[in-house]
């Protein structure tokens, strides 16, 4: 059997980067200690969530990669020999800014890297002011614990992220994610938001025979230009089976950490119960490059 024992981290950060990043190494350690041997982290761990506001300053978070906290994060790994999943933000070339995670192998070494493809452009989240759409592809990250899907937040909406991921080689689809309730949701929309995020995430899971793993922020982060009341991000990190059965989950209140173990080798059981990548009519699909269908 191949199984694999999964950190997630759920972490409420604070403006100092520097408390979000020796809080990070302690998590991280702390995962290690219970046997983590793959550690997952969410969305931007670095900072705030900055995207609230569109402020050109921000843009002096981003960092070169490799930078300076790829070499944080590289040391981590080593020192810990673990996979560790990471998500920053990175400045490619002049005027030229990628949300990107950033996968470390046992050795520390940069094992790959994905460019989020699906930026959103919402109230509290203008991710298109700072982040140009990726262009690597939907591309499976080799380690040598496996083949990981990694994809960010936005992109957890689109079955076609997940399924290409699935039929490139992933062995397990992992989302660092930031996503929460606007102050003036009430409890029924909060409701019904977090439950079409869980389901989405769990269709994947469901469709592709995978484990999913999706690891969010939590607490409240206040807008710095005071046009909203802020985001409370909800939590709730989960990871679920290849059946979209749930292996653990979060709470949405406070910091977290999980250690889940995740059998690598049960999506081949699954697959050959519910044959749903055998039965795919590709022959039947050339709609779905289309922007709108007549």
């Amino acid at each position: 059997m191949r199984k694999i024992k999964v950190g997630v981290i759920q972490q409420n950060n604070v403006a100092d980067l520097r408390t979000n990043l020796m809080n990070l190494a302690k998590n991280i350690e702390e995962c290690v200690a219970h046997g983590a041997q793959m550690v997952v982290l969410q969305e931007l761990h670095n900072s705030l969530y900055f995207c609230q506001t569109e402020d050109t300053k921000l843009f002096d978070l981003a960092e070169p990669i490799p930078g300076p906290s790829t070499g944080f994060y590289s040391e981590l790994a080593a020192a810990n020999h673990i996979v560790l999943v990471t998500s920053l933000f990175e400045k490619r070339a002049p005027g030229l800014y990628h949300n990107t995670a950033v996968v470390f192998d046992t050795d520390g070494s940069i094992a790959g890297k994905y460019r989020k493809m699906h930026i959103p452009d919402d109230p509290a989240y203008y991710e298109k002011f700072y982040f140009t759409p990726g262009d690597i592809g939907f591309e499976p990250i080799h380690t040598s614990l496996g083949k990981l899907g990694v994809l960010v937040c936005w992109d957890q909406w689109y079955p076609e992220a997940a399924r290409i991921m699935a039929l490139k080689g992933a062995e397990i689809l992992i989302y660092p994610t930031a996503i929460g309730w606007d102050s003036n949701d009430t409890k029924e929309e909060q409701d019904r938001q977090l439950n079409a995020w869980i389901i989405s995430q769990r269709g994947h899971a469901v469709a592709n025979g995978l484990p999913v793993v999706s690891v969010n922020r939590v607490g409240h982060e206040p807008d710095l230009s005071g046009a909203t009341g802020g985001i409370l991000f909800w939590g709730n990190s989960f990871v679920v089976g290849p059946q979209g059965e749930f292996l653990a989950q979060a709470g949405n209140e406070r910091s977290e950490n999980m250690i889940v173990e995740v059998d690598l080798e049960r999506s081949e059981n699954v697959r050959r119960w519910w044959p749903f990548l055998r039965d795919r009519r590709i022959d039947a699909y050339e709609g779905l490059t289309k922007r709108f269908l007549d």
